[in-house]
């Protein structure tokens, strides 16, 4: 069996929970997880990947059992907090795997330290306008106009039904889809200030879209070693999106998955078995 660490990191003051596994000294592989998640989606991959990797995969913080920021957090302070982690766990060279609101994350570690990426894994976890469903459009509404009735409406994004819809849409067999997931996830909704704290991040995600060329000057400058493992059925994030990352890197390697926005519910080993194929050791 696979021997998982479960920790607390104290960064600046700032508790950041992750789960660490691997060998130390081992190439080193950070994971990134999205909305509304935590680093519990990778509960099933790490196990997969621990006997060639070190692997760290912290919960974000506001996600999780990491501490909960203040209102009004952004992806800045995201990715400032995820830097200063990745500096406080050791990680000074890393492949980083991203999904969802961990790609931008990631992608804002990229730019500010290209010298510390050795390759990119993006699991529908995008960087174009074209990857952006109109699944966005009630989001896209409050970025043009953050009043309180459009802030409002955002709040069916948080109900418990809604993330169920998440893990399950674009799965051609529901019953492969563990109920653990998504139940711990809406738990940790519940926390005092998640709420507020996703609207807010709702609001700032229209920074992620301003920063698609600055990524996308990184990824032709740098051309990093890139994987994109994408479930194609994903309502959120388009296949288109997973192509385009071609554009800028043309060796990139994309792989398509016949599921959803969550593709590591079903598709583990599937997508363990190209991050093996993919990734020196």
């Amino acid at each position: 069996m696979t021997a998982i660490m479960y920790r607390t990191v104290e960064v600046d003051g700032f508790n950041i929970f992750c789960r660490e596994a691997g060998v130390t000294g081992a190439a080193k592989l950070l994971l990134l997880h999205g909305f509304p998640s935590a680093s519990h989606m990778f509960r099933d991959l790490i196990p997969l990947l621990a006997d060639r990797f070190h692997i760290v995969a912290p919960d974000l913080p506001g996600f999780g059992r990491s501490d909960m920021p203040g209102r009004g957090h952004t992806f800045e302070r995201i990715a400032e907090t995820i830097n200063r982690f990745t500096e406080v766990v050791g990680f000074d060279h890393y492949a980083v795997y991203v999904f969802d609101y961990g790609a931008p994350t990631g992608f804002r570690l990229a730019v500010r330290h290209p010298d510390r990426i050795t390759a990119i894994i993006s699991q529908n976890g995008n960087a174009y306008e074209e990857g952006l469903s109109d699944g966005w459009n009630p989001i896209r509404a409050y970025w043009q106009d953050p009043s309180q009735t459009n802030r409002d409406a955002l709040r069916t994004f948080l109900a418990p039904e809604t993330t169920i819809w998440q893990y399950t849409h674009g799965v051609p067999d529901v019953t492969m889809v563990s109920p653990d997931g998504y139940s711990l996830d809406n738990f940790y909704l519940t926390r005092p200030g998640a709420g507020e704290l996703q609207l807010d991040l709702f609001g700032d995600y229209k920074s992620n879209v301003g920063l698609y060329p600055t990524f996308q000057k990184y990824f032709r400058t740098y051309k990093p070693p890139f994987l994109a493992v994408w479930g194609k059925n994903d309502p959120f994030f388009l296949p288109k999106g997973a192509e385009a990352f071609k554009r800028d890197i043309p060796h990139a390697v994309v792989s398509f998955f016949d599921t959803g926005h969550f593709a590591l519910e079903t598709h583990a080993t599937g997508i363990a078995a190209a991050i093996r194929k993919f990734l020196p050791h």
